[in-house]
């Protein structure tokens, strides 16, 4: 059932030569939400992205964009699509403000006010006179996200849009993306900063070889990676190892690469009182407890922290 998302796959396949590059991808996103779609490099993540705007066709399978099925006699359906994928192009003799004129001119008919609320919102209203050759990495892709809202779309598809932009700049992108979440957008993020996601999506997924290996609610999805992480003296990591073992199993406690001194324990945040009780019953006393979630763990263990090229299309 694909009823109330702004976005769904169904069995997506796509090959390059004798390279399968999506292997039956099923997707759901809701309408409204910011949603992180997460995997290393040669999952198929910038596969998934071409297709979902009609610049590549699936081998077999099916896309639903706003409720509808999109394929290749779709792509006027767009104009309620705004997309950002791999590196923004836009002409380099020509201003900010001027590039925009030129892509509203040719997409859904864009006012000039709605130029400069764009200009407003990703900070480009001092430069936007500049011609685009002098602007940074940041500044373009500042202004992609521009481009990708001048029709107002209703579906936003974004490929690592934190791409060159400084920290000042990644919050705020991430705060305008989830005040276009509030007002009943979808914004799609494919993102390789976790530590971004994680603190900014509303539900993420996660592929690999392109196939999904998990979807749901970000705080769902990390309240089963608990982890509390514990730091003892270094000549301490077996015993403490021993002394938690009752608690989940040796198999759930694993030590900090380097031995440095740092246990992780695979349990719920609220129970790092009761690891801290089992080790002081050892007589071995933490001299750090920290406890939390963390994006970056539940992606490694699901993926194997592989990374491969993914093949231009």
């Amino acid at each position: 059932m694909t009823e109330g998302l702004a976005l769904a796959t169904r069995d997506l396949r796509k090959s390059y030569g004798s390279r399968l590059a999506l292997d039956g991808l099923d997707l759901s996103v809701p309408s409204g939400v910011v949603y992180g779609f997460l995997g290393p490099n040669g999952a198929g993540k910038t596969t998934t992205m071409r297709l979902l705007t009609g610049l590549i066709h699936p081998d077999a399978g099916s896309i639903e964009v706003l409720g509808r099925p999109f394929g290749r006699g779709d792509r006027h359906r767009l104009f309620e699509v705004g997309a950002l994928i791999e590196t923004p192009s836009f002409y380099p003799f020509l201003s900010g403000r001027e590039n925009l004129r030129a892509l509203g001119a040719a997409g859904a008919p864009t006012s000039g006010t709605r130029i400069e609320e764009l200009l407003e919102l990703v900070d480009l209203n001092d430069r936007s006179r500049d011609k685009v050759s002098g602007y940074s990495l940041g500044m373009k892709q500042r202004l992609g996200i521009a481009a990708a809202l001048l029709s107002d779309p209703r579906l936003l598809l974004l490929d690592e849009p934190a791409n060159g932009l400084d920290p000042a700049g990644i919050v705020a992108m991430r705060e305008t993306l989830r005040r276009l979440a509030a007002s009943g957008k979808t914004v799609f993020v494919s993102s390789h900063i976790l530590g971004e996601v994680q603190v900014m999506v509303d539900m993420v997924g996660i592929i690999t070889a392109g196939r999904l290996v998990r979807e749901g609610p970000i705080k769902e999805l990390l309240n089963d990676q608990g982890v509390v992480k514990v730091r003892v003296r270094g000549d301490e990591l077996d015993a403490a190892r021993a002394a938690l073992a009752p608690m989940l199993g040796t198999d759930g406690v694993a030590g900090a690469a380097g031995g440095d001194g740092w246990l992780s324990v695979r349990v719920a945040p609220e129970r790092a009182a009761d690891v801290n009780r089992l080790l002081s019953q050892a007589g071995i006393y933490a001299s750090s407890i920290t406890a939390g979630s963390d994006l970056e763990a539940l992606f490694l263990e699901l993926t194997g922290g592989e990374e491969k090229a993914e093949p231009a299309a």
